[in-house]
């Protein structure tokens, strides 16, 4: 047959009435009960079989069902809406191409969509990827859906993307029927009002005064008693819930539903967020979300973790910064896919395109727009911000979870805010779709490969936050401090430090720095048992490896910027520049003996880390958490620190609780004996290692060269990076093979002068990473425990070491010079790249690692 042929509906009248429904037809049947479709379906399925038609019915809802289990000639479909919006759609879209051109189609009740995902907005994007896919196999389907159950917009989206939409009502004996939409067909009374006699199969135009006055009384009770339509059945639900709370109902069932909707649904998350969010907590959700759907893991982690403070350490909560964040709903993110044609390449991308399509649709939401509605979701936002500098965060639902943290894989957005409010609209919606994009990222969807979630549905949330901070003179806008607290250390750089004291990481500024791995800077680690504490004992030293920048708003520049520290610290009031700044004694000594009197002060946190009121707060919001949690934590926060209020008196400080998360750590803590070497040994070191007890045979060994890494041009160096994921590639394809990565200096760096500007997607083959010095050519390892890069380590359970070249570290690369190399087609294409990258092939050399997490003695040697 051909495309739009005529296809008999089973009831003759209505054929008539119609000019028979066509190929390609989607034909929704709006009814006030599914006893109205129920008849109208069978008929349509009887004469469908006996025609001989492939007749599929896709059963997914709880309602009693439409088809009669067993009927001839039918072939039923199971599927379950609860597994997620894009894993639904992807299993319908999967059916219909099985069954190919000209099937035909009985659904369960859309609105049943709308009870499993909670939104009406969520149903409608199903419905306008699926009508259009049907209608380009030449099909035709059936969608019975109630009417007064649904939002005005809701419907208004169906009756755009559908071909045929009826309305029926009962009446007694038979049906009203009254087509609303019928695509490129027409007659004078096709849109008139029809009964349809169930006996008889008759249908007839409602022409009599009589026949019209009764359609119409039965059509102004359904619009009476029918809810308010103006706005979602999301929206309606949490009007009900809340006028229930102010009658005094009981709200278990009210606050569960809530949280499955909207919070989380990691069931260990759950059972925290009801245990400790009352039903206003859940309203005041709501009534800061853009949109509908869920607000994602780090949004739920942030929340959460402030309850459990406010109920448990009632002493702290007068110290915390209150919260004033919005959310932007799940079901925004689909819907820009869905408004902006990007679900072919979305569906691509899930297959096997996973990697190979990834870039285009990161450039299709980037020049994406957003429908009207969710722009003025965004004003309001925008609105209630004024010009305070905001921050557009990443809160996809698998962020933020017990298993996986997903650290620095997705963007997070600074934005200054300032300028009229459609540049600030604007530059928001940037900001949104740099965040949806960054879901294409390589590194996230390595990390999501190797943590078996390539196939798991990504839903984006988006967290907007209010940028805590103070003004600077008249340009800068920053808080005093940031950084990541740890409720446990997983690693140990002082004598007798207790690792489940916990510890910080902090910066001046914003807390960018405490989590990336960037030029010259060192953030302060703070043992949360002994806070002032350090390994540097001389004043040069701890100058040396201080924070020389730190990352601010810029507001004239309208952006985000790095300033030096010694640059913006005259600009804080006096009483606060101590909390961040300290003086380096022994150079302002020299100066006073050659004549010259000045302060030489350099960034360390000193002041905060020495402050007992901070640490022990820290402390204990981190014991609070790791207890509530029953799970180790870490969270990220902001310090602002005020003025001192009188002479004598201690500057004021507000803490804000931004993030909180399990813990990813090491796999394995039992201990591996390290053997006394017999062969030549490649590494020996007794501490600055992280990882969990292993003992294995390596395979290969990657070394990038210091002495070629330095004389390579600065930049071709990002190429070197490149080579090294290429070595990594190659590894991954001999099954089973163990390989080591030595580099100098940093790695994963934004600075390539500094160490191999590698992502993590580039060494996640390797099992153990060696950061080794070098100071010859000016390269020196840093263990940032805590920066996101090593996250990604403790997660992948990858063993980090720094070869330092001090105490009884051994390190002798020339050990490896006798093993055969594999050729690297990036080394064999330039020169300067090739005096940088080996790749040693070392199976069957006897070449063995072995690292002890108790004793931190690492190990790698011939046998």
């Amino acid at each position: 047959m051909a495309a739009f042929d005529r296809v008999p509906s089973g009831i003759d009248g209505l054929d008539e009435v119609l000019d028979s429904i066509r190929l390609g037809d989607n034909v929704v049947w709006q009814v006030s009960s599914l006893d109205e479709f129920r008849p109208i379906a069978d008929a349509f399925v009887g004469r469908s079989v006996a025609d001989g038609r492939n007749v599929i019915y896709l059963r997914f809802a709880s309602h009693r069902r439409i088809i009669a289990r067993g009927t001839p000639g039918v072939v039923e479909v199971d599927l379950d809406p609860r597994k997620g919006f894009e894993t639904f759609t992807m299993q319908v879209h999967d059916v219909i191409t099985r069954e190919g051109p000209e099937a035909f189609y009985v659904f369960d009740s859309l609105s049943d969509l709308q009870v499993a995902w909670s939104a009406d907005l969520t149903m409608g994007n199903f419905f306008r990827l699926t009508c259009p896919y049907l209608f380009s196999l030449d099909t035709v389907a059936y969608f019975p859906i109630i009417k007064g159950d649904h939002s005005f917009a809701a419907i208004a989206k169906i009756h755009d993307t559908t071909q045929v939409l009826i309305d029926v009502s009962p009446d007694e004996g038979g049906l009203f029927i009254h087509p609303l939409k019928v695509w490129r067909r027409y007659s004078p009374t096709m849109f008139l009002a029809h009964r349809l006699d169930l006996a008889t199969g008759e249908v007839r135009a409602l022409t009599s005064g009589v026949d019209t006055s009764r359609f119409y009384a039965r059509m102004s009770d359904e619009m009476s008693g029918a809810a308010d339509r103006d706005i979602d059945s999301w929206d309606r639900f949490f009007l009900q819930a809340r006028a229930s709370y102010q009658h005094g109902e009981d709200m278990r069932r009210a606050c569960r539903k809530m949280c499955n909707m909207m919070m989380t649904r990691d069931p260990r998350m759950r059972a925290l967020v009801q245990k400790y969010f009352s039903p206003t907590d859940y309203f005041d959700v709501r009534r800061r979300m853009v949109g509908t759907g869920m607000v994602g893991g780090k949004s739920c982690g942030m929340l959460l973790s402030r309850k459990i403070v406010e109920k448990n350490l009632p002493e702290v909560v007068g110290l915390l910064e209150p919260h004033d964040s919005f959310y932007v709903g799940t079901d925004v993110f689909y819907t820009f896919i869905v408004e902006n044609d990007l679900w072919p390449l979305r569906i691509a991308q899930r297959g096997d395109g996973y990697l190979r399509v990834a870039d285009s649709l990161a450039q299709g939401i980037e020049n994406g727009t957003f429908p009207p509605e969710i722009e003025q979701g965004f004003r309001r936002v925008l609105d209630y911000f004024g010009q305070v500098p905001i921050i557009v965060r990443s809160s996809s639902c698998l962020e933020d979870a017990f298993g996986n943290a997903f650290a620095g894989k997705y963007d997070s957005v600074f934005l200054p805010n300032v300028g009229d409010p459609e540049q600030r609209l604007r530059e928001f919606e940037r900001a949104v779709k740099r965040v949806y994009a960054s879901t294409m990222n390589p590194s996230a969807l390595e990390y999501r490969r190797r943590n078996g979630l390539d196939t798991a549905e990504e839903e984006m949330a988006l967290l907007v936050q209010r940028v805590s901070g103070s003004r600077y003179g008249d340009a800068y806008f920053m808080p005093t401090a940031a950084g990541i607290g740890y409720s446990r250390s997983a690693y140990r750089w002082l004598p007798d430090m207790d690792p489940s004291a916990g510890m910080l990481r902090l910066v001046m500024g914003l807390g960018t720095k405490a989590v990336d791995r960037t030029e010259r800077d060192y953030p302060r680690l703070v043992s949360l048992d002994r806070p002032t504490a350090t390994t540097m004992v001389a004043d040069a030293d701890r100058h040396r490896f201080c924070q020389r920048g730190c990352d601010l708003i810029d507001l004239a520049g309208s952006a985000f910027a790095e300033k030096p520290c010694t640059d913006i610290a005259p600009l804080m009031p006096a009483s606060v520049r101590p909390m961040v700044m300290e003086h380096d004694r022994e150079a302002e000594r020299m100066l006073r003996e050659r004549g010259q009197r000045r302060e030489v002060t350099f960034a360390s946190c000193a002041g905060l880390a020495g402050d007992r009121r901070f640490t022990t707060a820290m402390r204990k919001i981190l014991r609070a958490l790791q207890e509530a949690y029953d799970y180790a934590v870490d969270i990220e926060f902001t310090v602002n620190v005020d003025r001192a209020s009188g002479e004598g008196a201690e500057p004021r400080f507000v803490i804000n609780l931004l993030q909180c998360r399990p813990l990813q750590s090491f796999k394995g803590t039992g201990s591996v004996e390290v053997p006394a070497a017999s062969g030549p040994v490649l590494l020996r070191a007794a501490e600055d290692t992280m990882g969990a007890s292993m003992q294995a045979s390596v395979d290969f060994v990657c070394v990038v060269d210091a002495a070629g890494y330095r004389a390579c041009p600065h930049g071709k160096r990002p190429g070197v990076a490149r080579a090294v994921g290429e070595a990594a590639r190659k590894v991954r394809e001999v099954t089973g093979a163990t390989a080591v990565l030595l580099v100098p200096g940093r790695i994963g760096t934004s600075s390539p002068d500094l160490g191999v500007p590698v992502t993590f997607a580039e060494i996640a083959a390797f099992r153990a990473i060696v950061e080794y010095a070098d100071a010859a050519h000016g390269f020196s390892p840093e263990l940032s425990y805590g920066s996101h890069m090593f996250q990604d380590l403790v997660e992948q359970d990858i063993l980090y070491c720094a070869a330092l070249e001090r105490g009884a570290t051994v390190f002798d690369r020339s050990v490896l010079c006798d093993l055969p190399q594999v050729g690297l087609d990036a080394a064999a294409a330039d020169p300067d790249i090739a005096a940088c990258i080996r790749l040693y092939d070392a199976r069957g050399r006897g070449l063995g690692l072995w690292h002890d997490l108790m004793s931190g003695k690492t190990l790698m040697a011939f046998a």
